[in-house]
């Protein structure tokens, strides 16, 4: 192993037992190390840096800066170890998040994408993908989430899922309507279910018995948005399968308003339903649709008690 090499593993080592995780980040260093290995140069500089970060040539101005963070965090554990390493500035390759405007989905978008996923090849993959979809429009739930389910997470008699590894490693329970849990207890029962090959503890599982891939369900439910004919709405929205999240929130709150209930005691209940660490992360998913601003004036102007 090279000195380069090392340092890597010694600095991927430290960190992860500080708690990080890192998977995406190793796979960013691993190839920066051979890239300066093969340039011929011995250590990290500046220069290097910021040539090995903005390849490919033709590639975006955002991941070009991820790819710089990666290398920025090495370079400040090298610059620990030995002073005379440099370490990148944080405005080289200055990129400026953008965040993509949620796709709002009615019901019948969702229930047009779950028809339309009948057309998928062999019944159970029919099966598995109109319940993936299902479950995520009624519960919320990341996609990670719902791909990393075990049977033994789903349990009937109590009417809950419990999610464990979800995001920054929490585990949470996620109780569920009756009718949710019924049809989740209908897809484990299907005879090509069970004669499926035990592959794989999932809940979710492929026709050959395995877990689902997230590179596969991304790409079939554009499949099922192109064949539904859901269009981009203005701006950057596009359909996306996150934003059944997004749209599970909105009407959440938008329940609330029009039962007249509390909407911050809903909101409360809904950041720790959707598995938030910070609220603000709630907020975000309700900003986009004009219609709660609507209903928030509309009970600043009838409150409660008050008659219309």
């Amino acid at each position: 192993m090279t000195p380069l090499h090392q340092a890597l593993t010694d600095y991927l080592h430290l960190r992860r037992s500080l708690g990080y995780r890192l998977a995406r980040t190793e796979k960013l260093l691993q190839p920066t190390a051979g890239y300066l290995e093969a340039t011929g140069a011995p250590v990290v500089t500046i220069e290097n840096a910021v040539a090995w970060a903005s390849l490919p040539g033709a590639g975006e101005s955002g991941w070009w800066a991820h790819r710089l963070s990666a290398v920025r965090g090495f370079a400040r554990y090298l610059h620990s170890l030995d002073g005379t390493t440099p370490v990148p500035a944080a405005d080289l390759l200055p990129w400026r998040s953008h965040r993509a405007h949620p796709y709002l989905y009615v019901d019948a978008d969702i229930a047009a994408l779950i028809d339309a996923a009948t057309q998928l090849r062999w019944p159970l993959r029919v099966a598995t993908y109109q319940t993936l979809l299902g479950l995520l429009a009624v519960t919320g739930m990341r996609v990670g989430e719902a791909i990393g389910l075990d049977t033994d997470d789903l349990h009937v008699a109590h009417g809950f899922l419990l999610i464990r590894h979800a995001k920054f490693d929490k585990t949470r329970k996620r109780p569920l309507h009756p009718t949710t849990v019924a049809a989740l207890r209908a897809y484990l029962a299907r005879p090509d279910r069970c004669a499926a090959p035990a592959r794989s503890p999932a809940l979710l599982i492929s026709p050959a018995g395995t877990r689902l891939l997230y590179c596969n369900v991304q790409w079939t439910f554009q499949r099922l948005v192109q064949r539904v004919g859901l269009a981009s709405r203005a701006g950057s929205s596009r359909p996306r399968l996150h934003d059944l999240r997004h749209s599970f929130a909105i009407r959440t709150l938008l329940d609330a308003y029009r039962q007249r209930e509390d909407p911050q005691q809903r909101l409360t209940l809904l950041s720790t339903y959707l598995g938030h660490v910070n609220p603000a992360a709630t907020y975000w998913d309700l900003s986009a649709t004009p219609e709660l601003p609507a209903q928030a004036t509309d009970r600043l102007d009838h409150p409660r008690g008050v008659p219309r």
